[in-house]
């Protein structure tokens, strides 16, 4: 390989007096994070102050370090070319670059490739939720390529990376080095529920305990929005026969009902629904009674407004040797995948092609089979579409079963 001083910055610095880059972040049990730098420019030093280009935030230096191994060795400055690590700096990650002063600079992209792979994360013990989490966040500040994000439809708790095994490498560490043990599990896909046709329900909310009663009285219509995407609310009574104050909490029922649909327990989406008629009465009528009319009358509506099962759709780019083609082309057609096209590139070939996330789950380890551990490839979300009837009716028959095991 050439000298390095054959070969221009890779990062230029602009005058700086002092330029320091992060290359690298360490989630350490005891000392927290440490930041591993290379002087570009000047001398960084013990307790001095300096500025993150990226964030414009200063930040206290406070002792450096030099790592070897496990050991970390005090060291009072470091120099033009001497890599070093320093702790507990508050807004520095990997990528950022640390000048003595505020200067106009364009820093350096790291792109990092996006994570193909998740599994739901548990704690094996009860109540460790939150060390879990914690833990998890401090291993992907030194690892970008490792995400965690909770799902907030399924609720489950993901961790993303490149492979399985790169994310098994990870519970291992969080074992190791914070004493926090959990399970993988394969995640929920994250289904919707829409409609294919008007319908319309009314319900009479009627409760006479002693006392004041409850009463609420309300007629709506459904109808499919064309994208299948979204909710809308359309008041459309007349006259006094609901008053103004009550209608508002029929939306709400409405809403909380959409949260949780009758075919698989997923939200609804895609509806417009108009409230046209109802009734009041003058003592018993509140809020609370329009809520559950409101609530009620969806659910009595839903069920004639022929309702279906939507699933995410991905696109997904897989790079394969050209002897593993057919083998992948036709493992992507098991898992009802559409090919979109093929092309070369530089001795492998790009496949383009559009695959439900339920079946592509497991993917990586399917095509590291396939292509002798050859092969890549990345997935990003596309649409949502309808689920295949027998596939729908085997995903609503196992909801049901989960739910009635949950009872138990």
């Amino acid at each position: 390989m050439p000298s390095p001083a054959k070969r221009p910055a890779s990062i230029d610095v602009n005058g700086a007096g002092t330029a320091a880059f992060v290359f690298k972040t360490v989630a350490d049990p005891f000392a927290g994070r440490i930041n591993l730098f290379r002087v570009l420019a000047g001398t960084l030093g013990s307790d001095s102050t300096v500025v993150n280009a990226r964030s414009h935030a200063k930040e206290r230096v406070g002792a450096l370090l030099t790592l070897q191994g496990k050991d970390h060795e005090q060291a009072k400055e470091f120099g033009p070319g001497d890599i070093g690590a320093v702790a507990k700096l508050k807004e520095t990650t990997t990528g950022d670059l640390l000048l003595d002063a505020e200067r106009e600079l364009e820093l350096p992209q790291l792109d990092f490739p996006e994570p193909v792979m998740s599994f739901a994360v548990t704690p094996v013990a009860k109540g460790d939720e939150e060390k879990v989490a914690s833990s998890l966040r401090r291993l992907a500040e030194e690892d970008p390529t490792l995400v965690l994000r909770r799902d907030a439809q399924t609720g489950d708790q993901l961790l993303s990376g490149m492979s399985q095994i790169h994310v098994e490498v990870a519970v291992d560490r969080l074992r190791s080095r914070f004493g926090v043990d959990v399970e993988l599990h394969q995640p929920h896909v994250p289904y919707l529920e829409t409609i294919r046709k008007e319908a319309r329900a009314r319900h009479r909310y009627k409760k006479q305990t002693g006392g004041r009663g409850q009463f609420g009285d309300c007629e709506i219509v459904l109808e499919p929005l064309p994208e299948r995407e979204g909710y809308e609310f359309v008041d459309e009574i007349v006259g006094g026969v609901i008053q103004q104050g009550f209608r508002p909490a029929v939306d709400k029922g409405i809403q909380e009902a959409m949260q949780h649909g009758e075919l698989a327990g997923a939200p609804v989406q895609g509806v417009r629904v108009r409230l046209v008629d109802g009734q009041q009465h003058n003592v018993d009528s509140s809020e609370m009674a329009f809520k559950i009319a409101g609530s009620m009358a969806f659910k009595d509506a839903y069920h004639k407004a022929d309702p279906v099962l939507l699933e995410p759709i991905m696109e997904v780019e897989v790079s394969v040797p050209d002897d593993a083609v057919g083998a992948v082309n036709g493992d992507l057609n098991s898992r009802r995948g559409r090919l979109q096209g093929m092309e070369p590139v530089g001795g492998m070939t790009s496949i383009k092609a559009e695959v439900p996330m339920a079946e592509i789950l497991t993917y990586s380890q399917a095509l590291t089979s396939l292509t002798g551990g050859r092969g890549d490839y990345h997935m990003h979300f596309a649409r949502y579409e309808e689920v295949p009837s027998h596939i729908a009716q085997k995903i609503i028959d196992e909801t049901k079963s989960e739910l009635e095991e949950a009872k138990v």
